[in-house]
């Protein structure tokens, strides 16, 4: 087994020094078959015990100061907060935190990871936006659960199933253009009712409309890069990378 950990992704964004992140690749790891790779989900289906050794790769490679928090992630449009001061569980798709050393992550396969750091770096963020998460509002609900302004925030979308590949019907163009008619240069038409569309415009207009001046990222497809990623829409049974996010303590 190789580990190729250079592979992984750096964000190309601009934060204070002491805001850590990372989007993880399928590429190393000891999962095989359908899972075959760098995969960091438990749910899937994969054995426990090679899930276990890539997720002690992650702590030890990145040397994080906490496991990562994984979320149960529903496509749903919740937040919560880091450390968790109730007992609802970790059911969301996005979580924040203003404590350093409280390591937060999304487990993503198609769908649109999407970060978020103030200028001073004494809060962030990660979201989990598939379309069903778009669409619901979820990183509307970040944004207004981040204790700043959406002005002062830095965003970064990392992979995701790009605009040539996620092909979709009549019925959800219209759920996302009742959102806003905004989303419409977002949809391509390639046959009568059926779609090409492209996540990452989604996620700029709506961030955009929000008051974020910062957005950078995008420009992967999970879906034609199969050497580099996971893709449930080109594989079904498949694993799942992680995009990380932390304050380093100091």
């Amino acid at each position: 087994m190789t580990m190729l950990m250079d592979d992984w992704i750096k964000p190309d964004w601009v934060v204070p020094e002491h805001v850590a992140c990372v989007s993880t690749t399928r590429c190393g790891g000891f999962s095989q078959g359908n899972f075959s790779g760098f995969n960091l989900a438990a749910h899937v289906g994969d054995r426990i015990q090679d899930v276990a050794r890539n997720r002690e790769i992650l702590s030890k490679f990145l040397s994080l100061p906490d496991e990562p928090c994984w979320l149960d992630q529903q496509h749903s449009a919740r937040v919560i907060r880091l450390p968790k001061g109730d007992d609802h569980g970790m059911q969301a798709d996005a979580v924040y935190t203003t404590t350093p050393g409280v390591v937060c992550g999304v487990l993503t396969a198609d769908c649109l990871p999407v970060l978020f750091s103030d200028l001073e770096g004494s809060c962030i963020a990660v979201a989990h936006a598939g379309w069903r998460g778009l669409l619901s509002g979820v990183l509307e609900n970040t944004l207004d659960a981040l204790p700043v302004p959406s002005s002062r925030l830095f965003c970064w979308l990392g992979p995701a199933i790009g605009p040539g590949k996620f092909k979709v019907g009549e019925d959800l163009r219209e759920q996302f253009l009742m959102k806003s008619c905004e989303h419409a240069v977002a949809f391509h038409m390639i046959l009568p009712g059926q779609f090409l569309v492209d996540i990452y415009q989604i996620a700029n207009n709506i961030l955009t409309s929000k008051g974020v001046r910062f957005i950078s990222g995008g420009g992967y497809c999970t879906y034609t890069q199969r050497q580099k990623f996971f893709s449930y829409r080109r594989d079904g049974k498949t694993g799942r990378m992680a995009t990380l996010i932390w304050m380093k303590p100091k």
